[in-house]
């Protein structure tokens, strides 16, 4: 009964790793690749929904001022992700383990 191996030996875990299976840094990489896929995607939304907006002639425009629009979004979608306010991330870590579950 001792010499039990593992099903699966490709399976990838994290040596150094503690919790629920020794996989708790495991679980923390993947939730942030969620987290990081979720930034990703919302910074593509949000870069599409301003990219028709008109500059204001007040405070300038040209080049610059759609550069500074671009990383205005990606932060604007990173702290969304950050605080998980549209919830994709949680659905994405979801995913991830249940694919890694069936290697």
């Amino acid at each position: 009964m001792n010499n039990i191996q593992p099903t699966n030996p490709n399976f990838i875990v994290d040596p150094g790793a503690t919790g629920k299976n020794g996989r708790a840094g495991e679980d923390e990489k993947i939730r942030q690749t969620a987290i990081e896929f979720e930034a990703f995607f919302l910074s593509q939304v949000l870069n599409s929904m301003s990219s028709g907006l008109e500059v204001d002639k007040t405070f300038g425009g040209g080049e610059s001022e759609k550069m500074f629009r671009s990383m205005l979004n990606d932060e604007h979608a990173k702290a969304m992700s950050r605080n998980n306010s549209v919830g994709i991330a949680d659905a994405v870590y979801r995913e991830m383990l249940a694919l890694q579950e069936v290697k």
